[in-house]
């Protein structure tokens, strides 16, 4: 070939240099959707492990509690003959307390019988060993249950969760789970509330932030999901999160919770009652959000005043009881429990200590709710943290809830985020913070801020205090018990002036 000439172009399929670069770079692409796909496994695996330790906690309750029986007869039998004659009542009591047992059991057992699981429960966990996965089941898919103070014990044994499965089962006529689960699975305006009552059988699970509904291709036919092959035995720690489920349920929909309820639940919604006087008038309600929502009476009564209200839960413990009463009870007092037979201690006397508590209070679904209400499952910040929430809300209401962050900060700004300018966070609650002294993880985060920098930080992100005051409360306590731990709980009024530029 002479100097003038050029080479010519290769013919197709011949090999040129460029090709061992481009092998190169497809097997990288393959090893990189590899790694996803084993690291999808993976969360998938955890979640699954995760969601059975919740429901395993539940169904250990029986024995768990014919455990404590036994502990309690042991001492008994211990006791001489002469100190015997004096509690004669203790044989038939204990007899009692297994009938109460039996009773919370019933209520457990169909709760989780109504219970669909949004993911395969027979998933193993086996691909932590590769270290290039990223995988912190402990830091990730550990519990927490919050909300209650009784519980704290549990917190302070590093019995704490970042993450959970987020999953609400399909609710009766008129309690609607909403927009959110259907297929327009990045469309999280609360706008379109009011197009639908009836609700589909998707899930509403929170991963990384994205909420994903569509688990139709898991098939639990052929896999009893509560088959003990797949039941794991859990610490006492965990049922003891049952237990406080238990307590919340009656301040949540017993008439003995009625005290309480008015405490907490009353000045916000007489709050936002007096700030919205024409929504009844409105073609559009006003949209309200109650992030930590437990086990969902207060974004019901929010949503009967006449809001197209919003809940969002991060415990799986708590979804798991708020969708069977929202979704399944057919009439008021349908389930009877008996709440405060874990403790022997502080009772007035045996028939307090055995009380029944008839629940729920009334029919769910004959309340006289919005068109619209709803509840949603997932981490707060990473849920409305969306795009699409911004400037969206009227309302945000906290109770009892703020102190649940592992970043307070995060929260205030996440609040303000979502406000339209000119819409209000009315708050009730303390600062207990519930990370504060959990101890065995050396990296856990916990930012506490007294009540004085939480409403610096407020002004900061375009937050003016309309109203304030100090609210005395208790939280899930026995109003028969000699002990009553008592809250001054800090409540406000801020409404959002600017939408304030973060970096």
């Amino acid at each position: 070939m002479s100097e003038t000439e050029t080479a010519p172009a290769p013919a197709p399929g011949i090999v040129t240099d460029m090709e061992p670069e481009t092998q190169t770079a497809r097997k990288i692409d393959d090893e990189e959707e590899e790694k996803i796909r084993r690291q999808k496994t993976l969360e998938e695996a955890l979640e699954a492990q995760s969601l059975r330790r919740i429901i395993s906690a539940y169904l250990n309750y029986a024995e768990a509690s014919e455990e404590d029986l036994k502990r309690w007869e042991r001492s008994y039998r211990k006791l001489s003959p002469a100190h015997k004659a004096l509690v004669p009542h203790f044989p038939m009591k204990f007899q009692r307390l297994r009938k109460c047992v039996s009773a919370n059991s019933l209520f457990i057992d169909n709760m989780l019988q109504a219970f669909e699981p949004p993911i395969d429960l027979s998933q193993e966990l086996d691909g932590c060993e590769d270290s290039n996965l990223e995988c912190a089941p402990h830091e990730k898919y550990t519990l927490d249950e919050r909300h209650d103070s009784s519980c704290q014990p549990a917190l302070t044994n590093s019995c704490t969760y970042q993450e959970e499965s987020k999953h609400i089962r399909e609710p009766i006529a008129g309690v609607s789970i909403e927009e959110l689960q259907r297929k327009e699975a990045h469309d999280h305006s609360p706008k379109d509330h009011s197009a639908d009552t009836k609700i589909n059988n998707k899930t509403c699970e929170c991963d990384g932030g994205q909420l994903n509904h569509d688990h139709s291709s898991v098939s639990f036919s052929s896999h009893n999901w509560l088959d003990s092959s797949i039941q794991t035995h859990v610490p006492l720690v965990d049922v003891d999160k049952v237990r406080c489920i238990i307590r919340n349920i009656v301040r949540d929909w017993a008439a003995e919770g009625q005290r309480e309820r008015d405490q907490c639940y009353k000045p916000i919604l007489e709050e936002l009652d007096s700030l919205f006087p024409n929504r009844q008038k409105d073609s559009t309600p006003p949209v309200c959000l109650v992030p930590g929502a437990g086990l969902g009476r207060l974004a019901l009564e929010i949503s009967c005043l006449g809001f197209i209200c919003q809940g969002n839960e991060f415990s799986y413990y708590m979804m798991i009881c708020s969708s069977f009463i929202l979704n399944n009870t057919e009439d008021p007092g349908e389930w009877t429990l008996y709440p405060w037979i874990h403790s022997n201690c502080n009772s007035l006397s045996d028939n307090d200590q055995l009380r029944p508590i008839a629940i729920p209070d009334i029919h769910p679904a004959s309340a006289g709710i919005t068109e619209g209400f709803s509840m949603c499952g997932g981490d707060f910040v990473e849920v409305y943290n969306e795009s699409s929430h911004a400037g969206m809300w009227d309302a945000v209401v906290t109770c009892f809830f703020i102190d649940t962050a592992h970043n307070i900060i995060e929260y205030i700004e996440t609040i303000s985020k979502i406000l339209k300018d000119g819409g209000v966070w009315i708050n009730l609650g303390p600062l207990l913070y519930h990370f504060a002294d959990t101890y065995g993880h050396g990296n856990e985060m916990s930012i506490e801020l007294s009540l004085e920098d939480v409403k610096r930080v407020a002004t900061h992100y375009g937050f003016v205090i309309e109203k304030e005051s100090t609210i005395e409360t208790t939280y899930t306590t026995n109003p028969r018990a000699m002990m009553q731990n008592r809250y001054y709980t800090a409540f406000w009024t801020m409404r959002k002036k600017c939408a304030i530029a973060t970096t």
